[in-house]
């Protein structure tokens, strides 16, 4: 015992003291640049059933969706690469710089995909070439998300890890948001054949002023007070090969890793099925089997109905995980995906109505996840491999489970006419999430492990007054 008393935050080791205005500064910073990262990589699905199955894969017949999809998934073949490379550097070099790199690189490869001539141009280039950029995207992908969580939590203060966490996600719903919302209106105010011609590389040229906006925020911002720490303790982990990061995980955070990936699955196959492959299920799968569906404009709107519901609760939600814990608001989701999943698709053929409430369900699920996860996996992992360990972990499990789920879905519902196939994921995804939830140890509130406790100027105590009411210092 050293006999230093107890502060404030329940321990003896007082807080290292970020600046509430750098705290906030660093969270938008990642935010807008993941606006940008999401407004990038989510426009291609919801522009594929309306336009791009037409433009690129003109010939495919009943498979064109499959097609589109297929595309589409190619940039997961490419995310584990991405992060195992951004994860690296990162926990070498620093988080805001590979950020800076990563909305760079999303940037320049979304307005190639803008750029992309149709497949009445040149034949089959076209489609190759829109499968080469999607990797390029995935490649960025791959170390940006988990890049910005890594930076987030760890700029976070302590007691409110969850609430500034979820900024994060909220960004991410901006960014859905935002491309859903520009796709939706270009589909409703172009005539068909001006989409066809033109309208559909808009959105992806708007990519670069958003993205010039993130780069410019994140390389004015300091990097994070855990990775600073890290640095002054002991610099020569900056020289870590990969190999030994391999090893520490393998033989002190097995358990950690497969929590992280089982949270990672249940989150990204709830997500994926809502943003990426439900606005082609309502415009395209449905009517194919003589079901009613939606038009491109009613799923479209209908889709950015439910991201504003979950964008005004999320970060309530985070607030609240800091509170109550994680693990409460993760099983909720969990077992609410296993009992409403099916109920849920089963809904989305019963008209307008039923169409609402089935992506709203899902959405309040997927509130759950997206509302916590970003507070929760960087605790699994210390300081020296949060990067690299969550960019590979999280990477695998999305690109082997979670953003093939809309390919294997359509493939699975051409092949059987069962339109029940986006239920089963869900469900499915909902059992993993309960097993996962039910073996994490709780970590709100707590300090990330390798990092001294964190707190914001905010949350110090008031000083003590003098008789004439001037703030002293604390004494020590």
């Amino acid at each position: 015992m050293t006999g230093r008393p107890a502060g404030p935050w329940g321990g003896i080791t007082p807080p290292v003291v970020q600046e509430e205005r750098t705290v906030r500064r660093a969270v938008a910073a990642a935010a807008v640049g993941n606006v940008a990262e999401w407004y990038d990589f989510g426009i291609y699905s919801y522009l594929a059933a309306v336009v791009l199955e037409r433009v690129l894969f003109p010939e495919a017949g009943e498979w064109a969706a499959v097609c589109t999809l297929g595309a589409f998934a190619a940039a997961f073949v490419m995310r584990p690469f991405g992060g195992f490379v951004f994860g690296r550097l990162g926990d070498r070099f620093g988080r805001t710089k590979v950020l800076s790199a990563t909305v760079l690189l999303m940037t320049g490869a979304t307005v190639l995909l803008g750029l992309v001539p149709t497949y009445g141009s040149v034949g089959l280039v076209a489609p190759l070439l829109v499968l080469l950029v999607r990797m390029l995207q995935g490649f960025s992908a791959g170390g940006e998300y988990t890049g910005a969580l890594t930076l987030v939590a760890e700029y976070a203060p302590d007691r409110r890890r969850g609430f500034f966490g979820s900024w994060l996600e909220f960004s991410t719903l901006t960014g859905y948001a935002l491309g859903a919302g520009v796709c939706g209106a270009l589909i409703a105010l172009l005539p068909h054949e001006a989409l066809l011609a033109w309208g559909w590389r808009v959105p992806f040229l708007l990519a670069l002023p958003l993205g010039i906006t993130g780069v410019y925020l994140r390389m004015r911002l300091e990097d994070t007070p855990a990775f600073r720490q890290l640095m002054e303790r002991s610099p020569a982990l900056a020289t870590m090969s990969a190999k030994r990061a391999v090893q520490i995980v393998v033989r002190h955070y097995r358990a950690a890793a497969l929590v992280a990936a089982g949270v990672v699955v249940a989150w990204n196959v709830t997500n994926y099925v809502l943003t990426n492959y439900l606005p082609t299920y309502l415009t395209g799968t449905l009517p194919r089997f003589g079901e009613g569906g939606a038009s491109g404009v009613a799923a479209t709107g209908m889709q950015v109905a439910v991201m504003v519901v979950m964008v005004c609760a999320i970060a309530w939600v985070g607030r609240l995980s800091d509170r109550i814990g994680r693990r409460p608001i993760l099983m909720t989701g969990s077992v609410t995906l296993v009992l409403l999943g099916l109920p849920a698709v089963w809904l989305l053929r019963e008209g307008l109505l039923g169409q609402i409430a089935g992506l709203l369900i899902i959405g309040m699920c997927l509130l759950c996840f997206a509302a916590v996860s970003p507070s929760t996996l960087p605790a699994l992992f210390p300081t020296m491999i949060r990067y690299s360990s969550l960019a590979v972990i999280f990477n695998l499990s999305v690109s082997l489970l979670a953003g093939t789920a809309p390919t294997i879905i359509e493939a699975a519902v051409t092949a059987t006419g069962n339109l029940d196939w986006p239920g089963y994921y869900l469900v499915g995804a909902g059992v993993v999430g309960a097993v996962t939830t039910y073996f994490l140890r709780e970590h709100a509130g707590r300090p990330l492990a390798g990092a001294a406790p964190l707190a914001s100027s905010s949350e110090l105590p008031d000083p003590p007054l003098s008789a004439d009411g001037v703030p002293m210092e604390h004494p020590r």
